[in-house]
């Protein structure tokens, strides 16, 4: 793609009318065509029709990306820049989406489906949170001095690890790329980012304001196809740590490449089945509707998304009744609209994916209170779907259907609860609700997942870590766990004067 060649955008809702950007590869601070010269289409989930076009990476312009990275981080970042500099252009960059926030959020909901006033007060806002926060790590990040006798100065030092590739899924765009980024960059690593091939066009965006902000070769960004890019990514003798979110399925694909190549670093961010808890002394009210927003929000498609719903056998009844009832008031439509909760699915083939499932579900015997059908004519529409009457080796209770589908089923006590929770090969979320807060601890320590909210759902923090237990993933991202990932400790022993032993 000649780097004239543009993205032009128009958006028939919200406070921005229209975007124009470069659709091409980011390298070097350059909007470049790809090697092979192939570009793909990036289609509006809301209608399906093709809405711009974008350059392709191959494995060579993955050579390309990696040789700038590699560049920079040895010239012009990593130890050559102080860590409060590196801050500085973290805060800088969080500074330009926060003023840029309402054309990023129109980009983000035509290219992904999201609704709008999520994609601003969520997405962006809590993106720039995420620089601004390891704009703030990224001068104290140090080792310690360790004693160990008088004539040994012994001390660690938190070294950048080097050129880290990075590969982020469709469903959070702008969140993800910052998650990935931010602690990468805050450390002094040089990145190689692959985007979603569904969703690739906030990225390109942001590009903009990075090639402003930092050096050349810092931050490489290509759109392109996990089997292609993704791999050569994985398996790149020149890159020294990777991270991923994503299935589980294609994170095991990246394991294997990443040690049959140079044995790189890796983190991974996968799939979840998390259960959402309801004892029979929760605020039922209140519990509703945060076991409706931890399913359907952002369509269902959040890896920790509380798909598998246990109400105590007491109070079942009455919690479906309000949950059905409450369900029905989400508006689904489109996503431009300021009172819509869910838009479209993010594609053609999750949206085939989801309502397999749906069908699946009703073979196997369960029950759809509501939804189980298409919404609209147009676009990847799927009705909130609740299930009850849900087995445990009901496939819908079992594997990750990330879509607006939830699965509800009963519980007696507490022994029988921590079983049934546990049971599953994903450990990344689960929820609480309970007035006992005695209770409601002692629940919360015994599940096996990386997080556990009491009495609330999907409300995340830039300071809190997050990840997954068991297949749910390898690694901490957020808060200063997130640090680790991208930091080589060294030891050094300095020897003040004691002899040499022989």
């Amino acid at each position: 793609m000649p780097i004239g060649s543009l993205v032009n955008l128009s958006f028939h809702g919200g406070a921005v009318k229209s975007s124009t950007f470069s659709g091409g590869l980011f390298i070097n601070n350059e909007f470049v065509s790809s090697e092979s010269g192939k570009t793909f289409q990036v289609a509006n989930p809301s209608t399906g029709k093709p809405i711009a076009e974008v350059s392709e990476a191959s494995a060579k312009d993955v050579d390309t990306a990696v040789d700038a990275a590699e560049y920079a981080f040895k010239n012009v970042w990593g130890e050559k820049v102080p860590g409060y500099e590196r801050g500085k252009m973290l805060f800088a960059l969080a500074e330009a989406l926060e003023k840029n926030a309402d054309e990023l959020a129109a980009i983000e909901s035509l290219d992904n489906g999201k609704a709008i006033v999520f994609a601003k007060y969520v997405d962006i806002t809590e993106a720039a949170s995420v620089f601004r926060y390891y704009g703030g790590w990224a001068d104290k990040n140090h080792g310690q001095v360790i004693e160990v006798n008088d004539q040994k100065l012994a001390y660690t030092r938190h070294e950048p690890i080097g050129v880290c590739g990075q590969i982020i899924p469709w469903n959070f765009p702008i969140l993800m790329f910052s998650w990935k980024l931010a602690p990468a960059l805050a450390t002094g690593n040089t990145v190689v980012l692959k985007t979603a091939e569904q969703t690739p066009l906030s990225a390109l965006k942001i590009c903009e304001y990075i090639a402003q902000i930092f050096p050349p070769g810092v931050v490489n960004v290509l759109s392109g196809f996990g089997p292609v890019a993704g791999a050569a990514i994985a398996s790149h003798m020149k890159i020294e740590k990777v991270a991923f979110t994503g299935s589980t399925l294609t994170g095991r694909t990246i394991m294997k490449a990443a040690a049959a190549s140079n044995l790189k670093k890796v983190t991974l961010e996968l799939g979840g089945k998390s259960p959402n808890i309801i004892f029979d002394d929760a605020d039922l009210d209140q519990a509703v509707k945060w076991s409706s927003f931890g399913l359907f929000f952002n369509g269902g498609q959040c890896c920790h998304a509380g798909s598998r719903v246990y109400v105590q056998e007491t109070i079942y009844d009455k919690f479906m009744e309000k949950f059905v009832a409450h369900v029905k008031s989400l508006k689904v439509g489109d996503p431009f609209q300021q009172d819509t909760f869910q838009g479209p699915q993010v594609s053609q083939l999750q949206f085939d994916r989801i309502m397999n499932y749906i069908k699946i579900g009703k073979e196997e015997g369960a029950t759809a209170l509501i939804g189980g059908e298409r919404h609209g004519n147009e676009g990847y529409f799927i009705q909130p779907t609740i299930f009850s009457d849900v087995k445990p080796d009901h496939k819908i209770m079992r594997e990750e259907i990330f879509g607006p589908v939830v699965a509800v089923a009963k519980f007696k006590d507490e022994e029988d609860i921590i079983k049934q929770a546990n049971d599953s090969f994903y450990g990344l979320a689960a929820a609480v609700f309970s007035k006992d807060i005695n209770r409601a601890i002692t629940t919360a320590h015994r599940l096996q997942s990386g997080t556990v909210w009491v009495n609330q759902y999907s409300i995340l923090h830039t300071q809190m870590p997050f990840g997954g237990y068991k297949q749910s993933g390898i690694g901490r991202e957020l808060g200063e766990y997130g640090l680790q990932n991208y930091t080589a400790v060294k030891a050094v022993h300095v020897n003040l004067g004691a002899p040499a032993p022989v």
